[in-house]
């Protein structure tokens, strides 16, 4: 009589943990907070601030928490300010915005990994072998998108007209109309299908028509254009194109002209905030511009301006709104 076979040895959920993070980090831990700023060569309040403001939570001063990987980012940092690349005043927003931008992102893919491993029902072991396939395959087509935007931001700067060097630009807010109501009667994953067809949809029309997503706010999508007419097609196609979808609300759009402020991707001022007043005041499936593009779109033979009558809105007493539509109709 034969002795059974003995199963296979399961590795511990801790081992496993402890190799999925090193996966996810590229080491394992191995120094703190105190230790990290030293190897780096930088003041461990620095440190903790540049911690912080990539939007981790504060460590320990004895916690063993950090990695080669950490040491190396900060002696990056400290040398490309030693370089006058980054400004100091400024290294604090930059981490920031840097921090916010990559935190969506990791939130997106962790959530897109976690529901890959729901389906394939992978045991622990094999998960984490996936885990550090698909990592060099997403770092590079990260650095793919991110180099892409570069170029293309850096062709922009170049080429652009006087105008455009002084930050003028057409903003606009698109915004899902009864949005709370919707919340209100779908259940999550149907909410999250809505936001993510709206959200694709907006990228799409916005980028066919030479303007950029700035970044998107649950129920609004926020976009910026170059041109007066670049802005007025992204938002008559983005109207065109809902409501031309069966199942999607309407939308409410605003567009304003003018000098803004841009900042580490985002978009500030009296051009952001007017947007924003005709956005809320706009009938849904209408779309609303102020003075400044209306005047800019006069004479144009693809659109026609019908003023509207003033109206009172949070900071502005005399806001005079223009109706956007094409001249055919």
């Amino acid at each position: 009589m034969g002795i059974p076979d003995e199963p296979p040895a399961v590795p511990a959920l801790d081992e496993v943990q402890r190799e999925f993070e090193q996966t996810l980090l590229g080491g394992e831990r191995k120094f703190t907070r105190l230790e990290v700023s030293a190897r780096a060569g930088i003041s461990s309040e620095r440190a903790e601030q540049m911690w912080r403001a990539l939007g981790f939570a504060t460590v320990p001063d004895d916690e063993i928490a950090f990695t080669d990987g950490d040491v190396e980012a900060l002696r990056l940092v400290a040398a490309l300010e030693d370089d006058g690349f980054i400004d100091p005043a400024i290294e604090s927003s930059l981490a920031r915005k840097l921090g916010q931008t990559q935190s969506r992102l990791a939130s997106w893919q962790s959530a897109m990994f976690l529901d890959l491993l729901a389906e394939s029902k992978l045991p622990p072991k094999e998960a984490t072998e996936v885990a550090s396939l698909l990592l060099p395959a997403m770092e590079r087509l990260q650095t793919y998108v991110w180099r892409r935007h570069l170029a293309a931001a850096a062709g922009r700067s170049v080429a652009g007209s006087h105008e455009l060097a002084k930050g003028v630009r057409v903003i606009g807010f698109a915004d899902i109309v009864s949005y709370t109501r919707l919340t209100r009667r779908l259940s999550e994953t149907e909410l999250g299908e809505l936001i993510e067809r709206f959200e694709g949809l907006a990228a799409d029309v916005v980028a066919l028509h030479g303007g950029r997503v700035i970044k998107s706010i649950g129920d609004e999508v926020l976009f910026a254009a170059d041109h007066p007419a670049e802005g007025a097609a992204i938002a008559l196609a983005l109207q065109d194109r809902i409501s031309a979808l069966d199942g999607m609300p309407e939308l409410r759009i605003g567009m304003a002209y003018g000098s803004i402020l841009i900042r580490l991707g985002d978009v500030y001022g009296e051009v952001v905030n007017l947007a924003s007043r005709l956005t809320s005041e706009a009938k849904p499936g209408r779309v609303l511009v102020d003075r400044e593009l209306a005047a800019a779109l006069d004479g144009h033979p693809s659109y026609h301006l019908r003023r509207l009558r003033r109206v009172h809105v949070r900071g502005y007493s005399h806001l005079a709104p223009y109706a956007l539509q094409r001249a055919a109709d």
